[in-house]
């Protein structure tokens, strides 16, 4: 894309194509071409790194990470507003690699730049936030605590959202006075780490504090291992953050994890029905169903079930999944492993006594929207995270029976309770162990200045998300006491 009054180019492919960022743009031994899940088509290659590399970045990061602390913290968060300036002028580039790279439809990928030029104004107020506290002491000094940067953070992030979940650590780590490591996903490592060195780059950070380096298994683990990194910041899998959560404690390192989600919306008898089936929609088939917040379970009252599963498969139906460069509302799987994963739970599904009311079909990797009826809670769409556009419904005549098969998940991300009286649904969610609650809205939202976690299997708790969750995660606590003359002691 053209800068406005100038002829450079920004984020020009011919920069940074085949390459990774360390210290400005390296080559690396490997490379990996990128494919557009949407056509097939390859549209670049990117640098694929070892952990040589890995330990190279790392290293350079820490040698830079003390003068960067040391600067003001103004001078840190005008980084952070010079790149939100950047982003709000060149938001088109980072939406196009969303769209091409991740699969993102095109409000889908408007939506995420809103979300990461968020972040980076959230993480410019968070520089200057108050860090510390003062203490009562029983000496006469000054005693206070005070939150200091950790040194070099770890950031290994996913595919899905892939420039928003890189940007809500390596931002806000930043702004506090770190240095960042970032892992991408090597499926969308464009957009999920190569844009985000350019913007930082040219909005004048200091060169060594920020690196990108895709790879695989042997990458992230250099990254976990790494004795200059203590805090590693997680977004994926569970399966996945279970061994880096296992892997960080045993040598004694933070690792914050967001993982997966199973998350329920408990639809009331007394809602407007219709309303209820398009948040029910939007929850289950946003991005596909690729988002650790889908809903993946709707508890749907018996006396509005027929009239909300009809109106959700008609939803369903209207929807299409094509290529998002035409404009189409839902774009493709992310690959073929995910998308037979998908249709999979599915056909067990339809196989143990659920009935298909909409979707269940697929052409390449696009994945038409589904709904499920007549589900149990011991089907497999109903148990697992399905991370693909799959809408199981299940009926319950009591609400205690509704809590209860909430809570039976083991994870414990997102709730959403639809209901005519919003009082008594906030009362239900009081029973109900989540990390996120929503009345009278489905189980998909995010705010930079909200704190964002789960419990369970879903996560370590809200360490993403507003000043307090972000200055917990990214800084050590210090006591520190000051007196005018040295104590005096007995020997």
């Amino acid at each position: 894309m053209k800068q406005t009054g100038d002829t450079m180019t920004f984020f020009a492919q011919e920069t940074w194509n085949g390459r990774g960022y360390v210290g400005g743009w390296v080559h690396f031994e490997g490379t990996a071409t990128v494919t557009s899940p949407a056509t097939g088509d390859a549209i670049a290659e990117i640098g694929i790194g070892g952990p040589a590399d890995m330990i190279d970045a790392i290293e350079r990061a820490d040698a830079v990470q003390h003068d960067w602390a040391a600067r003001p913290a103004q001078e840190r968060a005008a980084v952070m507003r010079r790149a939100a300036a950047l982003l709000e002028e060149r938001g088109e580039t980072l939406a196009g690699w969303l769209v091409d790279e991740a699969g993102s439809a095109q409000g889908k990928a408007a939506f995420e730049v809103g979300l990461v030029t968020s972040e980076l104004h959230q993480a410019a107020a968070t520089a200057t936030m108050p860090y510390g506290q003062l203490l009562t002491s029983s000496h006469p000094r000054l005693s206070l605590a005070r939150r200091r940067p950790v040194g070099v953070v770890g950031v290994i992030s996913p595919f899905n959202f892939p420039a928003i979940l890189a940007a809500r650590s390596v931002f806000p780590a930043l702004a506090l006075g770190n240095a960042v490591v970032l892992k991408p996903d090597p499926r969308t490592s464009i957009a999920g780490g190569l844009f985000l060195a350019a913007l930082l780059e040219e909005a004048g950070l200091p060169e060594g504090l920020f690196a990108v380096v895709p790879g695989g298994v042997e990458v992230a683990t250099a990254l976990i291992d790494h004795p200059a990194v203590p805090v590693i910041s997680f977004t994926g899998s569970t399966q996945a953050g279970r061994a880096i959560g296992e892997r960080a404690g045993r040598q004694l390192k933070r690792a914050h994890l967001e993982l997966g989600g199973n998350n329920a919306m408990i639809v009331m008898p007394d809602v407007d029905v219709a309303a209820a089936a398009s948040a029910g929609a939007w929850g289950s088939f946003l991005h596909q169903g690729q988002i650790c917040m889908t809903t993946g379970r709707h508890l749907v009252h018996a006396d509005i079930y027929d009239e909300y599963t009809a109106l959700l498969a008609a939803k369903a139906e209207a929807l299409v999944a094509a290529d998002p460069a035409t404009g189409a509302p839902l774009g493709p799987i992310i690959d073929a492993k995910q998308r037979d994963r998908v249709h999979g739970i599915v056909s067990e599904t339809l196989a143990a006594g659920a009935s298909l009311l909409a979707g269940g079909t697929y052409d390449e990797l696009f994945y038409q929207p589904t709904v499920l009826g007549d589900v149990r809670s011991d089907h497999s769409a109903f148990t697992q995270e399905i991370f693909g556009p799959v809408a199981p419904v299940l009926r319950f005549d009591d609400i205690d029976e509704a809590v209860d098969l909430v809570n039976a998940s083991e994870y414990g991300l997102s709730v959403a309770i639809l209901a005519g009286d919003a009082f008594r649904a906030l009362e239900l969610g009081d029973q109900i162990s989540t990390g996120i609650l929503h009345i009278n809205d489905q189980t998909v939202d995010d705010e930079a200045q909200a704190p964002f976690g789960g419990t369970g299997h879903s996560g370590t708790g809200a360490r993403f998300g507003g000043h307090e969750a972000n200055i917990e995660a990214f800084t050590d606590t210090q006591w520190v006491t000051v007196q005018s003359r040295i104590q005096q002691y007995p020997f």
